[in-house]
């Protein structure tokens, strides 16, 4: 099943982060980082299935190669907070065959990317794990005309009401920076999402697959279900073994009961549109009786305001009749009575608080689902975080001549530290304690929540239930009555 996910990070100085690093990480090759003399050797990392660098017009040639390209941005920024590459980490659909696959990433690059000015450094990895994606690689400068670097932004005098520049007390000019490319605006990011969704849905119906991807989350497609977790490589490698692992289990939970919140939605939709039709075939009725000019005695729904003493009626008068069946009348009528329900109208605005209330319950569900997921990846990364502690330690205490060694042998664990480390200040908040215990009491304290809310989604379940059966007596009803109405309209000669 193809799935969207698209991902934007910036690669920066100021979070010990390295553009050599990171494309030699992701193309697995060896490059020198000639800014701090780092080499990064990622030739033994499997998975890589396609690399390539394209260019735009303006570009130096010898930005084909990798380490000539990142090693010239890492030349060019000379602060110790530069942004130094932006990168655009994406689903690939499997659908597609490898071939399919490059020419989709290829083109979506080049499109909203190379064409404007940037150089696009691409890495397809596949395992085997069926998760294929691909990461791009981005500059953040543009190209001047003769193939340098241009700036990033620049600096405009601020003006008064006279149009002139305003002096500050220290004699300098007040100015403000402008962005000479629109690159990190922020509606760029909605931009490029939605079109990495429509080229995938082209590439899609193209090769005869139904499938389509959408870049909107849930709620803004208006679908109301749970977001399923990320599995992550370990345990999607394991789940393709056969090999059950907490977080399959999680999603096949979330899978079921967004089957039945569904098909609870559905349900609700359809007893909508049967209530409405009620009401205008009432009115057409109406209106083709006084159209004829036909003294008709009203059917017994019209006559009668109270459902359950229709159904009590209609009770006792097929007690007998073994073509009826009772039990569902009879459960009809206990519904109607435990409700308080008298009249179609009534009936319509029972089915409306069912229908609000399974919005209401399903979002709090979403909502508990949410933060236990955020409650489990912090428990998650603080694991790792100190899991990891002691040799980061000992990886930073090291000379600089015997750190290369060390980090090649456990590059794995000093990136996920530090990983783990940006996420925990990221989202700790203002505490910035480390508490696995009490989050691990929360998560079991969202558990129960979410249970007593999908027992609430079961109950309105039942009810929905009970509403298609009354559906099914008045349905029985109008054609029983339609029948009494053709025998009385032949016997007037009509």
């Amino acid at each position: 099943m193809a799935i969207y996910h698209l991902c934007i990070k910036i690669i920066s100085r100021g979070k010990g982060k390295s553009a050599v690093a990171a494309s030699a990480y992701r193309s697995g090759e060896k490059i020198k980082n000639e800014y701090d003399g780092i080499v990064h050797d990622f030739t033994r990392k499997g998975g890589i299935a396609h690399t390539e660098i394209l260019l735009p017009q303006n570009a130096p040639q010898e930005f084909s190669d990798r380490g000539t390209l990142w090693n010239s941005v890492e030349k060019i920024e000379n602060s110790k907070n530069s942004q130094l590459a932006r990168e655009i980490e994406i689903a690939l659909p499997q659908e597609l065959d490898r071939e399919k696959q490059i020419e989709l990433v290829r083109e979506y690059v080049k499109e909203n990317f190379v064409n404007v000015g940037m150089c696009a450094d691409i890495a397809l990895h596949d395992k085997d794990d069926g998760n294929p994606h691909a990461h791009i690689l981005l500059t953040m400068r543009p190209l001047n005309e003769d193939k340098t670097w241009g700036a990033k932004s620049k600096k405009e005098y601020i003006l008064d009401e006279n149009g002139e520049k305003i002096k500050l007390k220290n004699g300098n000019y007040k100015t403000k920076k402008i962005n000479t490319v629109d690159w990190n605006d922020q509606d760029k990011a909605e931009e490029w999402r939605k079109a990495w969704a429509d080229i995938t849905n082209k590439y899609l119906e193209e090769n005869s697959i139904q499938e389509k991807v959408d870049h909107r989350s849930y709620e803004r497609q208006g679908i109301e279900q749970i977001p399923t977790i990320h599995l992550g490589v370990s345990a999607t490698q394991m789940e393709k073994k056969g090999i059950a692992t907490d977080r399959g289990n999680i999603n096949r939970e979330i899978k079921h009961q967004n089957k039945i919140l569904k098909e609870i939605a559905i349900r609700i939709k359809a007893l909508m549109r049967w209530i409405r039709s009620l009401t205008t075939n009432k009115n057409k009725d109406t209106l083709t009786e006084n159209q004829e000019d036909i003294s008709l005695e009203s059917t017994t729904l019209s006559k009668q305001n109270d459902l359950t003493d229709i159904l009590y009626h209609l009770v006792k008068e097929n007690a007998d009749n073994s073509n009826i069946d009772l039990e569902k009348y009879i459960e009809s009528y206990q519904f109607l009575k435990e409700k308080n329900i008298t009249s179609i109208s009534e009936l319509k605005e029972s089915i409306s608080v069912l229908r609000d209330k399974n919005y209401k319950t399903t979002r709090a569900i979403k909502d508990t689902e949410k933060k236990t997921n955020d409650k489990v990846e912090l428990i998650d990364q603080a694991e790792k975080y100190l899991k990891h502690k002691d040799i980061y330690k000992v990886y930073t205490k090291l000379k600089k001549s015997k750190q290369e060694d060390f980090y090649n042998e456990h590059t794995a664990e000093i990136i996920l530290f530090k990983s783990a480390k940006k996420y925990l200040k990221e989202h700790l908040g203002e505490s910035k304690t480390v508490n696995i215990s009490k989050w691990k009491s929360e998560v079991t304290a969202l558990k129960k929540e979410k249970k007593s809310l999908y027992n609430q989604i079961l109950k309105i379940r039942e009810e929905v239930g009970q509403a298609e059966k009354v559906k099914t007596c008045i349905e029985q009803l109008q054609k029983q009555e339609k029948r009494l109405s053709q025998v009385k309209r032949n016997e007037l000669g009509l």
